[in-house]
């Protein structure tokens, strides 16, 4: 008879061994490709929403998502759970379970995970809620969606094809959209292709920007100006929401969209009607609203820099774009559509750079894969024979990256240094996975943030700028790191 009481981690999920016949059967249960029309019920067992529900299904457009927003797929009363505090989907691995970065934590049976897979009959507790999984039965399931396009958006892939009916509806409904996802996985694209199968298809499909307008212009630009309103207004604009009067307006990086401006988009919304700048009278805009964005919108309503009422406004119907890394399989297709575009064939790629973009993880999405296919159609040979690689951010303008600092503040090489050190314990420990690498980061993060700081001469902004995140977010992981330490 084997140890009793021993805890077993297979794919990052605690499992309770009693004795060797039991550990034989989780190993064997866990390495099974989990049925992916599967549905998991979770219940709450504890806490002051007890007796609640949600079902987590494979065929979902969108991760179901749990916390104290009105958004959220469940929304929970307990005041120590965070507006969204974790996302949960169908994989081959079971039911993902991934923190979103909630304040108090994510715990499956009993060990935080920041990214994690259930399989049925473990406890997740959020706060001072603790939820029940199950699986239910997949008889009778729907199955996957079996269309590959949605105008001129193709893909074969679980995540697309389960989007594609989300696209159909909304198209064919009057609701603004947001739509979210990371920098070039499509988001005008299919922003486009809403409009045009929907009924507003005949009428103008308008663009704005709103990283590409300065700021003291952007509410000209959006709503018009009369002749005269300020120096340079030399005749009457009309904006763009008069310009897609019986279309659509797309609002591209809405994120990027001054907070002032925010409400004055949020009226326009609300009741279809615009005033120019330097007139006197509402002008009403039959103009359906498709918004899109890079940034995590509901983050920057927690730090103050986004209007609540703006996103559940537009939150009503909402498309979350998958990153092509987790596209299986459609980048082939992809690259055949590109060549296709430029009146080539896949024939006249090289093997080698082909075999390499099928193993590259895409940070820039679909438009990288694009521009990396037109790239080797024009110079062959000419170009780099390692697979593609994306540079990171470029820092704005007068803010270079800094270079480590040459005095006595310079760290030593990592495996060296302290952190290193600590890294190195970390790894002897033998901790579960999950753990150790929460703790990697938090290491991690302790680490760089001294020596950003250290380089930057102790100057935050400088710092931020070198790291290529906001101000705040740095003030924020650094009160982060001191509360960690005290």
């Amino acid at each position: 008879m084997g140890r009793r009481g021993v805890v077993g981690y297979s794919r990052h999920v605690p499992v309770r061994l009693t004795d060797d016949e039991q550990s034989t059967a989780v190993a064997e249960r866990f390495a099974r490709p989990f049925d992916l029309q599967v549905r998991f019920l979770l219940t709450v067992l504890d806490g002051p929403d007890r007796g609640r529900t949600v079902h987590v299904d494979g065929l979902s457009p969108s991760s179901v998502v749990l916390g104290q927003s009105p958004v959220c797929n469940l929304q929970l009363t307990d005041p120590s759970v965070s507006r969204r505090h974790v996302a949960l989907d169908v994989v081959p691995d079971g039911l993902s379970v991934k923190d979103l970065g909630s304040t108090n934590g994510t715990f499956l049976s009993g060990v935080r995970v920041r990214d994690a897979h259930a399989r049925g009959g473990e406890t997740l507790i959020i706060g001072g809620t603790t939820l029940g999984i199950a699986v239910e039965s997949s008889a009778g399931a729907a199955a996957l969606p079996a269309g590959d396009r949605f105008g001129d958006i193709i893909g074969t892939s679980r995540a697309m094809r389960r989007l594609f009916p989300l696209l159909e509806r909304l198209a064919q409904a009057s609701l603004p959209i947001l739509v979210e996802g990371e920098t070039g996985t499509g988001k005008e694209a299919v922003a486009q292709a809403i409009h045009e199968n929907s009924l507003r298809a005949s009428q103008p499909f308008v663009l704005f920007d709103c990283t590409t307008i300065s700021g003291s212009l952007i509410e000209s630009e959006l709503f018009g100006h009369e002749k005269g309103a300020f120096t340079g207004a030399t005749s009457l604009r009309r904006g763009v929401f008069e310009r897609a009067a019986g279309g659509t307006l797309f609002i591209d990086e809405l994120g990027d969209l001054p907070l002032d401006l925010q409400a004055k988009l949020l009226r326009a919304i609300d009741t279809g009607q615009v005033r120019r700048v330097g007139g006197d009278r509402w002008i009403q805009c039959d103009a359906r609203l498709i918004a899109a964005t890079r940034r995590d919108l509901e983050a920057m309503i927690q730090e103050g820099r986004f209007r609540d009422d703006l996103f559940h406004r537009l939150a009503v119907g909402r498309v979350a774009l998958p990153p092509l890394r987790e596209r299986e399989g459609d980048v082939p297709l992809l690259i055949e559509r590109f060549c296709q575009a430029t009146g080539a064939s896949m024939a006249q790629l090289r093997r080698s750079r082909v075999e390499g973009w099928l193993t590259h993880s895409w940070p820039g999405n679909v438009r990288e894969l694009r521009n990396a296919v037109a790239r080797e159609l024009a110079l062959g040979e000419l170009g780099a024979d390692e697979p593609p690689r994306t540079e990171g951010p470029k820092p704005p303008a007068g803010h270079e990256h800094l270079q480590p600092p040459t005095n006595s503040a310079r760290t030593e090489p990592p495996r060296e240094s302290s952190a290193g050190r600590e890294l190195d314990a970390l790894i002897a420990a033998l901790l579960p996975y999950d753990e150790a690498r929460f703790r990697a980061i938090e290491i991690f993060q302790e680490y760089y943030v001294e020596q950003a700081l250290a380089a930057a001469g102790g100057s935050v902004p400088k710092a931020a700028a070198a790291a290529g995140i906001a101000v705040r977010y740095f003030h924020l992981l650094r009160a982060k790191l001191r509360r960690a330490k005290s």
